[in-house]
């Protein structure tokens, strides 16, 4: 049994006594969470080419919009994980803009005249600084189109673009809506959304490639929990992950979620992999895991093996990590390789549902290690499910 499925096998009782009621559960169930999400945005797929089409997504080039990609925290890694294929799908200008940013920058940030879509990411759609951003383009620039996707039908987002003209709200199944403090399903159904709207005039074509996701996602998970409780127990102060393209934004989110769960008492980075040795690698120590997200593409591998090489020759860490589709030689520059059991081909553009998933392990794994409860793992109140006391001005 791996340690995953002990996890979710305890009692109810103990399971609350140690603040695993929800995590380990949210984790273990993405697979099966992600065909709800298909089926749900196939239902509305006439809808959402008409809001598109009117937003300008596939209309004549010079008249196609700026799609910004807006979130805060994990919300913000979702438009960072999709921001390349949502280029190369509707061949117009698509850019993760952090909420954070925006609330700060505003003027910055909108130029006049230029037609936009604004698509907003929230698990619980209440994040202060995600409202804010929302209502103030409403008020200041209507000519800004509006699609928002969210896990609560009840969050103040879904609520003030209700019925308001160019916007437009895709609500997730409440299953996605994590009750944990770490954003775990709703982070890889979000992007897996942000996916399948890439696919809007062709689902057919992404139904092949959700199914080698579920496939490769159900091998993934136990073997993920497997290393990860391995790996939680020798007691690393630092993990630093790495990726490129798409998976750089996977990786920021799996130093995300260690650094959640452990509250801090792991420290994490992330960089894009050919960026680590522009400074970062001077991080690097041998209390460090190094976790690479190794790309399916020929020469983007080639250069992140040639780092693993590096770093192997150095000896700057004690372990290295790598994720992957397919093993191939990767074990002659690892020393533990994680991939799927399963042959399926998955470009990187979609991987990032996947590989985040040793991260979220990674993360749950450290924290019990820790002593903490993966559910409330902030004892001192520092982080919050949803942030709290931002003032508005």
């Amino acid at each position: 049994m791996d340690p995953l499925t002990t996890l979710l096998r305890l009692s109810a009782t103990e399971q609350t006594e140690r603040g695993l009621e929800h995590t380990p559960r949210e984790i273990a169930q993405q697979p099966d969470t992600w065909i709800a999400t298909f089926g749900l945005l196939q239902r509305r797929e006439a809808e959402l080419q008409d809001f598109l089409s009117l937003a300008g997504v596939g209309g004549r080039q010079q008249e196609r919009p700026i799609v910004y990609l807006i979130g805060a925290g994990t919300s913000d890694y979702v438009g960072r994980s999709l921001h390349h294929l949502l280029r190369s799908k509707w061949q117009c200008e698509v850019i993760p803009v952090a909420s954070t940013s925006l609330l700060t920058d505003f003027p910055d940030h909108v130029l006049r005249d230029q037609r936009y879509l604004w698509i907003s990411f929230s698990r619980s759609g209440d994040s202060p600084e995600g409202v804010a951003v929302l209502e103030r383009a409403l008020a200041e620039c209507p000519g800004v189109s509006h699609l928002l996707v969210t896990c609560n039908s009840g969050g103040r987002m879904n609520q003030v673009v209700e019925g308001r003209a160019n916007c437009l709200s895709i609500v997730l199944d409440d299953a996605t809506h994590d009750r944990g403090l770490a954003m775990t399903s709703s982070f890889t159904n979000m992007v897996l959304a942000g996916q399948i709207l890439a696919h809007v005039w062709s689902t057919k074509q992404y139904e092949s490639i959700l199914r080698a996701l579920i496939s490769a996602g159900e091998q993934l998970v136990p073997s993920a929990a497997t290393l990860a409780c391995e790996l939680a127990q020798a007691g690393y102060k630092r993990v630093c992950f790495v990726g490129s393209g798409a998976l750089a934004g996977a990786a920021l989110e799996c130093a995300l979620k260690v650094l959640e769960m452990t509250a801090g008492k792991v420290q994490t980075m992330s960089q894009a992999s050919l960026a680590l040795r522009h400074g970062p690698m001077a991080a690097l120590n041998q209390e460090t895991m190094l976790v690479a997200l190794v790309s399916s593409q020929l020469q983007r591998r080639q250069y992140e093996v040639d780092l693993l090489r590096e770093i192997g020759s150095k000896d700057l860490v004690r372990t290295r990590v790598a994720v992957a589709t397919q093993a191939d030689s990767l074990r002659a520059d690892a020393d533990y390789v994680l991939t799927p059991e399963t042959q399926e081909s998955i470009p990187d553009l979609y991987r990032p549902v996947l590989d985040v998933i040793f991260g979220q392990m990674l993360g749950l794994f450290a924290s019990i290690h820790c002593g903490l409860k993966p559910d409330l793992p902030s004892p001192n109140g520092a982080i919050s499910r949803v942030v709290q006391n931002v003032d508005i001005y």
